[in-house]
């Protein structure tokens, strides 16, 4: 007969749990250039160039990308930052949040090495942004809305490093 034990997830264990996080986080450093589009709503077809910094914070688990986007003469100022927050996950906010011009971003969690998903609100107005590291020099970033209990696509990006980072030990470019 095997007994069942509780055990108390130590500050060791939590550690190593964030580590595939902070792993993705790190792949996302550096300079990111690209196209993108408005796929959905008013401004369908409408397309943009991009230019991001990523970054991510000291001793913390998370990342920003800051930078514009260019749509011929006009530029918009255009970010995303997001920590992890103890227990209730990850927070952040897309385009200053909701009390700017954005999205408050009040979930998410890494899906896999190359893939995190968050969970976006304003409002009455729910959705999700998923960036996407295939590889150590392309990313896409896809911003959805729920329309209908249905998530739409409303902005596709794909980036590419234009840097040289560091990514594990071996120097990409």
């Amino acid at each position: 007969m095997t007994a069942a034990v509780a055990v108390p997830l130590g500050s060791a264990e939590r550690a190593f749990a964030a580590e595939p996080d902070k792993q993705f986080f790190r792949s996302v450093e550096g300079k990111w250039v690209g196209p993108g589009e408005i796929i959905a709503g008013k401004y369908k077809g409408t397309k943009f160039t991009c230019n991001f910094n990523g970054s991510t914070p000291d001793d913390k688990v998370g990342m920003t990308l800051d930078g514009d986007c260019r749509v011929g003469v006009f530029t918009q100022k255009m970010s995303a930052t997001v920590e992890r927050r103890g227990r209730d996950g990850y927070r952040g906010t897309f385009m200053g949040g909701s009390t700017g011009n954005g999205m408050d971003i009040v979930g998410g969690n890494v899906v896999d090495p190359q893939k995190v998903v968050f969970t976006i609100n304003r409002n009455q107005l729910n959705g999700v942004m998923q960036a996407r590291v295939p590889d150590d020099n392309s990313m896409t970033v896809t911003v959805a809305v729920r329309v209908n209990k249905q998530l739409v696509p409303v902005i596709g990006m794909s980036l590419k490093r234009i840097d040289t980072v560091e990514v594990g030990s071996i120097a990409k470019n």
